[in-house]
């Protein structure tokens, strides 16, 4: 649209320019007019061939535009400069050149643009001694021929920060859209881990549960201790349904602050089962990433769900430590009397496990180890105790995936 305006523009010049050449003061040195005459023909056909280029389907060949462009616009510099020079009112002519060097300074180098502007000034300086013109024509001229190199090699500098700027915006939405892209990845990617740690382990142990009731039925012929284990095995359910909601609404974009979501989870584990569920924060909460909040959620359900199973009707009393670099989680179960916990690992020991010496723990030693975090898990005294903690530093995404 632009283009299209400053060439209609630039052609419709052409009426009021003749106008004022050939009808209001002819020039008065010999062969003027004539001269002005030749010019104007001359710079008018320089100008549509410029248009023709300038439209040509597909446009020019690099070789082509790197001849033709400067010599059609050389052709109408000239010719403006030794037209405007032979006086009279045709000293309007002097607005081909500065108009065609305004355009060449917009689209050609800038050695290519010089070039033209020294060839203006000699047209400008030699008409004007062939026809005895005076200073105004010696001096203001070649003023005019470098206004008109300023204007277009301005142009050009705003040409080309507004290619690059443009350049910039495609760059960087390229780059939001992989960041998008990237980000949908890794949503993938947690939902796919914490669905798979919750219904592996509810499904694995519920396939166990129907075994061992299978057995009892058709080997052993127990249907009481069958009931019993299908009884275990439809809580089982329950808890991994529970579990699941737990884990999906962890992932929501609009989940709760740690802390929050912390103190929920112990309330409704309290609830459930009707134990002492008692949850402390420590120090001034602040922002906590979310692969951080899902996996210290999941190490408080591991913890609660073991004090549900093997010490029950057992206080739990929960910690969670805020820390300028990181944040702490500790829970604490009441050992229930003849616990088998003693007989497990020692305190401290490399792998932690679950009070009845399960790998719970040990899947959640490993969600921590990726995110740079511990888990420390052991007997101390009478109570169960399970501490983790994280570091609040930018980690590296585990998974990887191909688009």
């Amino acid at each position: 649209m632009l283009r299209a305006a400053a060439w209609f523009s630039r052609l419709a010049g052409l009426v009021p320019i003749g106008l004022l050449t050939f009808l209001v003061k002819k020039p008065t040195e010999p062969g003027g007019a004539g001269t002005q005459a030749v010019v104007y023909v001359v710079a008018c056909l320089g100008l549509l061939t410029l248009l023709v280029l300038d439209v040509w389907p597909g446009g020019l060949p690099d070789r082509a535009a790197r001849i033709l462009l400067p010599g059609c616009h050389g052709v109408v510099i000239v010719a403006g400069c030794v037209g405007a020079s032979a006086g009279g009112t045709g000293d309007v002519l002097i607005s081909f050149s500065v108009g065609s060097l305004m355009a060449a300074g917009s689209e050609l180098g800038l050695i290519v643009v010089l070039w033209l502007a020294a060839l203006g000034l000699l047209a400008v300086e030699g008409g004007a001694v062939v026809f005895g013109q005076g200073v105004g024509t010696l001096v203001g001229f070649p003023l005019l021929l470098v206004v008109g190199t300023l204007v277009g090699r301005n142009r050009a500098a705003y040409r080309i920060q507004a290619e690059q700027a443009a350049a910039l915006l495609a760059r960087h939405e390229q780059l939001r859209a992989e960041e998008r892209w990237a980000d949908i990845l890794g949503e993938r990617a947690r939902i796919a881990r914490e669905i798979h740690d919750v219904l592996a382990h509810s499904l694995g142990a519920l396939s166990i549960q129907i075994q061992t009731a299978r057995a009892l039925f058709t080997e052993l012929d127990e249907p009481e201790r069958a009931l019993d284990v299908l009884a275990t095995a439809q809580r089982m359910v329950s808890d991994g349904l529970t579990e699941t909601r737990r884990a999906v609404l962890a992932l929501r974009t609009d989940s709760l602050p740690l802390h929050e979501e912390l103190a929920r989870v112990a309330a409704e584990h309290g609830d459930v089962y009707s134990v002492s569920v008692r949850c402390v924060i420590e120090g001034t909460p602040h922002p906590v990433p979310a692969d951080a909040t899902i996996a210290l959620l999941r190490t408080a359900s591991e913890c609660l769900m073991n004090a549900a199973k093997h010490a029950s009707g057992r206080a739990v009393d929960i910690t969670l430590a805020y820390v300028p670099d990181g944040v702490r989680l500790s829970v604490v179960t009441e050992l229930a009397d003849g616990s088998r916990a003693a007989a497990d690992e020692p305190a401290g020991s490399g792998v932690p496990q679950t009070i009845n010496g399960g790998y719970g723990l040990t899947g959640i030693q490993e969600r921590l180890r990726l995110l740079r975090g511990t888990l420390d898990a052991g007997v101390r005294g009478r109570e169960w105790v399970v501490a983790a903690e994280l570091p609040l530093v930018p980690c590296p995404t585990p998974e990887r995936a191909d688009r």
